[in-house]
């Protein structure tokens, strides 16, 4: 009889442990995370712990002083763990099997990572220009979502999409809110606050994240990274830096990049002499013509001079222009005539996505006897 009672109390002892075990595994307070190592992007982190995930975007858009949190989970993760939603901006589901992305520059990473069939809604469609996306728009795939700035939420809420990819440029998207009260988990992507180019095209790593492609992501982002290095390592080669400056007049305002920004990165990186390169700040310069001709009316290459497409159109809009020494040796190179099939701009699609190929068309450009062998992805010389 003693031994039947010592039996029955060691299966209690044993269930109460199991159960304790349990409820600290299904309960969210009791795991220690471990973030993920990202090497270049500051505006968003991974952590994860026991399979759970949990993605923290730190910067949405410049100032910003909310940051969001977003928990990613199994189904079965979701039936038996325990959590205060209060404690997330969102929770997302996996298998993610709809989606919907509201700028061109999130297009490329699905493409990437070989999910752009997950891909149901964009605001739009008409600006994208990559082939397979291009080709799900073309089949019916993809609905019209209107504007970014007022999505048609009534054709988002039929399509019901498990994750919204949006983004806000100064602030909360009230569009967003409205769709996040319907239950509906929206992601505030900010790659394009990053500083760097090689810390824009890492947000590739939020995707791996939310399809459970981590490995993928990490592989694509290395390679990038890997041909981007080795470019800037030959553009050293050089000693002649040609000067450069770019864009154009926009209601009597010529914006430029300061020389922190990511696009002036580009030029350092590519070896040349960037004429505002010393500047620093948020944001775009704004100057005079008077000013951009007294520092560059002799310099060698004019870049993207804004929307321009050949030199005729540069001319017409300011006859100004042909004071430039670029203009007259026709040294202006854009990239606004490498377009998609519907008129998009290709590099704001996947410039962001591919450091790699925007710093070797610099490259070609600005020291043509370098990489031999390669062909300019985005910029063309205007004619």
């Amino acid at each position: 009889m003693k031994i039947i009672k010592f039996f029955i109390l060691l299966l209690i002892v044993s269930a109460c442990k199991n159960e304790t075990k349990n409820n600290e595994s299904n309960t969210l307070d009791s795991i220690t995370a471990t973030e993920t190592p990202l090497k270049y992007a500051e505006g968003f982190k991974i952590s994860q712990s026991n399979n759970l995930k949990t993605i923290e975007i730190t910067k949405p858009w410049p100032k910003a002083e909310k940051k969001y949190t977003y928990l990613v989970l199994t189904k079965e993760q979701a039936a038996k763990t325990t959590y205060n939603k209060n404690d997330y901006d969102g929770v997302i589901i996996t298998p993610i099997t709809k989606m919907v992305v509201t700028s061109t520059t999130h297009i490329p990473a699905l493409e990437l990572l070989n999910i752009e069939d997950k891909l149901v809604g964009f605001p739009g469609t008409n600006y994208v220009s990559s082939e397979k996306t291009r080709k799900l728009i073309d089949d019916k795939k993809v609905r019209e979502l209107g504007k970014n700035e007022g999505i048609n939420t009534e054709v988002l809420l039929e399509l019901n999409p498990d994750v919204v990819i949006g983004f806000g440029v100064d602030g909360v998207n009230k569009t967003f809110e409205t769709i996040k009260k319907v239950g509906i988990p929206v992601i505030y992507n900010g790659d394009w606050v990053e500083s760097s180019a090689l810390a824009k095209a890492e947000w590739i790593k939020l995707f791996g994240a939310l399809f459970n492609k981590e490995k993928e992501a990490d592989s694509i982002f290395n390679k990038i990274e890997k041909d981007y290095l080795e470019a800037k390592e030959i553009a050293k080669q050089v000693d002649f830096q040609p000067t450069v400056f770019s864009g154009a007049l926009y209601k009597d305002v010529w914006y430029l990049p300061n020389g922190s920004s990511a696009e002036a990165q580009f030029l350092k990186d590519a070896n040349v002499n960037y004429l505002w390169s010393d500047t620093t700040g948020n944001g775009s310069l704004a100057l005079s013509f008077e000013a951009v001709l007294n520092k560059a009316k002799m310099a060698d290459i004019w870049l993207s001079p804004s929307y321009y497409t050949s030199l005729k159109q540069l001319e017409e809009a300011n006859a100004l222009y042909t004071n430039f020494e670029a203009f007259k040796k026709q040294n202006i190179y854009s990239f606004s005539n490498t377009t998609g099939a519907t008129g998009g701009v290709l590099y704001y699609e996947l410039g962001s996505a591919r450091p790699d190929l925007v710093l070797k068309d610099l490259i070609k450009v600005c020291h043509p006897e370098l990489l031999q062998d390669y062909t300019p992805y985005f910029f063309k010389k205007l004619k």
